[in-house]
């Protein structure tokens, strides 16, 4: 800035220097006299080529602004109510669309309040000269290009002149401490960087590219966009390119090809004049792109005609932003009524007038090589095509808005004055911003013209899409936004005839149960992965580990309770041992009914009732316990698991082992002395035998206290790898320790009363049941050997429950019906069918038989068949297939 205010300085002196030859002094301008008189900046030319300053005429950029300036001050000048009594003047310049002409052209407005030192001067005459008087601008209006208005901005604050802006929408102007004199009536970029934002949010674009023209519309406009995306978070940016303000040969093909390189960013930001948004459209044209790029166009793109003639089909689906704006009709009748009669102090209309109706106006016109001869009496609208361009509206707000702000100032300074009072004459500039940041009206098309406390104008834009119906292409309005966006999806309408939206994303989106696992430095790229095992989409980044008693449900966006299962009575790892356990029941309950009802027979007798039944009372717990342990679990069903698990086993291993062991002792005594052993009576072995069932009930009572029963629901047995087949078992709680502290006791007299019958098995063959009892104990013994690898070994099978419950009440049952199958069975064999066998035979002494088995074991005529009833105490002797009674003792 430093440098630009010595260049102007600079400039100043050269052109303030009275010894340099004056130039025409409205050669280049127009100038309207008036009380107060406002600057206006215009591009009435095109930039000029080859070292020229200017070149074509620009009819609506240029012509149509500069006689909305005009119209809105014939207007202001008219109205009583605004500005009573005071003229409005106008010194209108040529920009030439130029910043550095522009800012050459802008010393005109600051002349007069620099004092010029002429003592030095004399004329030829020796005369001191005369200068002529420059108007005194107090406000200018202007410019259009952004990057005009911030050189001229420079210079006009140097002088406190206030300016107002129709058309520079650069995010830099907004910088209230370097351009503090500046206002414009059009929303700043910011607001339009939003918008578009706003726009390629609701698309569901979030990986787009830039495109901007060199300067600071165009690199400004780009860069706040980028600033906004980048902290909203929702838009990646895949590449920013820039097109250079003098573009070499090919340079838009290779802009395309470059966009191609990220051929996901289909959508293109683009902030860049209409030259070179036609030649970009061109290019993708020539590379067969068309349908691919999602162009969304600034409000330099709007709804121009020119940057899309002979591009339809690739401009189509564009979605462009204007500042909301309104046709003024008394503008056009105004505009269409314009002559070259009636229109004289437009020093420029003359050019417009051949440009416009392509005819040449004399001998010095400006279209030599045009045939046809202008008449004078053509007409604007009838002649030639005639379309209002779109900042007209903004020109006319920002010349109110001048004229609101002297009408205030007027009214608080000269308070009843007609026309300009003294305290008016030498406006100060600061003073009279403050004015121009304060007015509030209602502008040309209605709507509020306010500014904030940087000078900018709120944001109220039209958003367009450029759509082809029927071969007709045209610009339709689809939304607005003011604020936020109101955008009718409805309305749109896409290249590929499709309803569906088309996609501008770096990665599609992911499914659900999936996390994004975003690409380093790209937030906009990500892979998906799946949320695997036990684990859910907790967010859209995360995967969370379900709780334990829980797993994913379908989608895997949440958790759902594992189904609880228990073993049914229909299922077939029921149904076999119940229906052992069924038959067990009713022979053992045959067994007892044969024993109850022929109780006092000899075989009855001999085979020891009292310790038959507590024996049977064993079997049949054992079958019972099958129900128990197949039956839903509760705090009744677990207490009757514990007490049944190994009081059936323990029933009759304590019956069994007091009988093998009154055997051992009673052939061991004899061995020694004819005397009877001690506690061979029935009492006695009765005493015994609870003896040893007590140890169990103890154990279960201690069991009960430390840890009383009660239900858990297992998730751990059948967690399988897929959450879809886990299943939590309802069980109840006791663990495979307790299991085999509870068996063990009768396991351990299992093994005793073995040993005993080892022991025993040099009886006489035919004497008592020791052989029987024998057989008995070997094959349990085998039937759980085989269920403990069977039992344990299945403890990481996802079907544990079922093996385990079903092994162990098959095991249970077998051994109780092997001990009822080889111990009574044979018994009721002969009650049943073979009473003629149950009758009592001659009694013997203690002493003769004891005698027999030791003496004659080997006598082949004495096959003795000794039963010892450790109950009743009867002794059976028989010769071969002769069954004895004998004394008890």
């Amino acid at each position: 800035m430093l440098f630009q205010t010595c260049m102007t300085f600079f400039l100043l002196l050269q052109r303030t220097d009275p010894l340099v030859p004056p130039a025409p002094e409205y050669a280049h301008s127009i100038r309207l006299d008036g009380d107060i008189i406002l600057g206006g900046l215009f591009p009435v030319h095109a930039r000029g080529e080859r070292g020229a300053p200017c070149g074509e005429l620009k009819k609506e950029k240029g012509i149509h602004r500069l006689e909305a300036m005009l119209f809105a001050i014939d207007l202001i000048n008219k109205d009583p109510d605004l500005l009573p009594n005071v003229t409005l003047g106008a010194r209108i310049l040529d920009t030439c669309s130029r910043d550095t002409y522009a800012l050459e052209q802008s010393l005109t407005f600051v002349q007069a309040l620099i004092e010029r030192d002429s003592t030095d001067v004399r004329c030829t005459s020796g005369e001191q000269p005369i200068f002529a008087k420059p108007d005194k601008i107090i406000g200018v209006i202007g410019a259009a290009a952004s990057s005009v208005s911030i050189m001229v901005a420079n210079i006009l604050r140097l002088f406190k002149i206030p300016q107002i802006s129709y058309a520079s929408t650069a995010p830099e102007l907004s910088d209230n401490t370097r351009y503090d004199f500046f206002s414009r009536v059009v929303p700043p970029d910011s607001y339009q960087a939003q918008a578009m934002l706003d726009i390629v949010t609701a698309m569901g674009w979030n990986y787009v590219s830039t495109l901007a023209s060199e300067g600071n519309y165009g690199e400004s406009g780009v860069e706040a966009f980028v600033q906004i995306s980048r902290e909203s978070g929702g838009v990646c940016i895949a590449q920013s390119l820039k097109i250079p303000r003098e573009p070499r040969l090919g340079e838009f093909d290779k802009i395309i090809l470059r966009l191609l390189e990220t051929p996901h960013a289909r959508a293109i930001v683009m902030f860049a004049n209409e030259d070179d948004i036609r030649r970009v459209l061109d290019a993708a044209k020539r590379n067969n792109q068309t349908g691919h790029f999602l162009w969304v166009g600034s409000d330099s793109w709007g709804s121009k005609i020119s940057p899309v003639v002979q591009q339809e089909s690739v401009a189509e689906g564009a979605i462009t932003i204007l500042p909301k704006r309104a046709s003024i009709e008394a503008f056009d009748r105004y505009f269409k009524s314009r002559s070259l009669s009636n229109n004289r102090r437009n020093v420029w209309f003359a050019e417009f007038w051949e440009e416009n109706f392509g005819c040449k106006l004399g001998m010095h016109g400006k279209r030599p090589g045009s045939p046809k001869k202008c008449t004078g009496l053509e007409k604007v609208g009838r002649d030639s095509t005639y379309e209002q361009e779109g900042k007209v509206q903004f020109v006319m707000d920002a010349v109110y808005a001048m004229a609101h702000a002297l009408h205030r100032m007027h009214r608080d300074l000269c308070s009843g004055y007609p026309g300009l009072c003294p305290r008016m004459s030498n406006i100060d500039g600061k003073e009279l911003l403050g004015y121009i940041r304060n007015v509030s009206f209602n502008g040309s098309a209605k709507t509020l013209v306010v500014f904030n406390e940087n000078g900018d104008a709120p944001g109220r834009y039209d958003i367009y899409q450029y759509q082809i119906t029927n071969g007709s292409a045209e610009y339709r309005i689809i939304g607005h936004w003011t604020d936020q966006l109101h955008l009718n999806m409805n309305a749109m309408q896409w290249a590929s005839r499709d309803s569906s939206m088309p996609a501008s994303v770096c990665s599609l989106p992911c499914q659900t149960g999936e996390r994004k696992k975003v690409v380093k430095g790209v937030p906009c790229c990500w892979h998906c992965e799946r949320c695997e095992g036990y684990h859910y989409q907790a967010s859209e980044f995360t995967c969370q580990l379900c709780p334990y008693e829980q797993r994913p449900d379908q989608n895997r966006t949440s958790c759902q309770p594992i189904p609880i299962i228990k073993l049914e009575w229909h299922s077939p790892w029921a149904v076999v041992p119940v229906f052992i356990a069924i038959l067990g029941i009713l022979a053992t309950t045959f067994v007892v009914v044969t024993f109850v009802r022929y109780n006092d027979t000899p075989i009855v007798r001999a085979s020891g009732r009292e310790m038959s039944y507590v024996l049977l009372t064993g079997i049949f717990l054992c079958y019972v316990t099958t129900f128990p342990m197949i039956a839903e679990p509760g705090v009744a069903v677990c207490s009757f698991r514990r007490i049944f698990l190994g009081l059936g086993m323990c029933f009759s291993y304590a019956a069994l082992l007091t009988k093998t062991n009154r055997i051992h002792r009673i052939f061991e005594q004899g061995k020694q002395s004819v005397a009877a052993p001690r506690f061979i009576s029935p009492a006695s072995q009765l005493v015994i035998t609870f003896s040893l069932i007590s140890v169990q009930l103890m154990g279960v009572f201690v069991w009960f206290v430390a840890d009383p029963p009660h239900t858990v629901v297992d998730y751990g047995e059948q967690r399988t790898q897929d959450p879809e087949n886990a299943r939590g078992v309802l069980k109840c709680d006791i663990s495979d320790l307790s299991l085999i502290c509870s068996l063990g006791y009768s396991i351990l007299l299992m093994v005793t009363c073995t040993v005993y019958a080892i022991k025993t098995r040099g009886v006489p063959e035919t004497f008592n049941e020791a052989k029987p009892i024998g057989f008995t104990m070997y094959t349990t013994c085998i039937i759980w050997l085989a269920f403990i690898p069977i039992f344990f070994g299945t403890a990481q099978s996802a079907e544990r429950m079922y093996i385990q419950t079903t092994t162990l009440t098959v095991s249970l049952s077998l051994s109780a019906s092997v001990s009822l199958g080889m111990l009574y069975m044979p018994k009721v064999y002969i009650i049943i069918l073979h009473p003629e066998q149950n009758v009592p035979k001659r009694k013997r002494s203690f002493k003769a038989i004891v005698t027999a088995a030791l003496h004659f074991p080997q006598d082949p005529t004495l096959k003795v068949n000794t039963q010892v009833n450790s109950i009743s105490g009867f002794q059976t002797f028989s010769e071969p297939n002769i069954l004895q009674g004998f004394q008890s003792f």
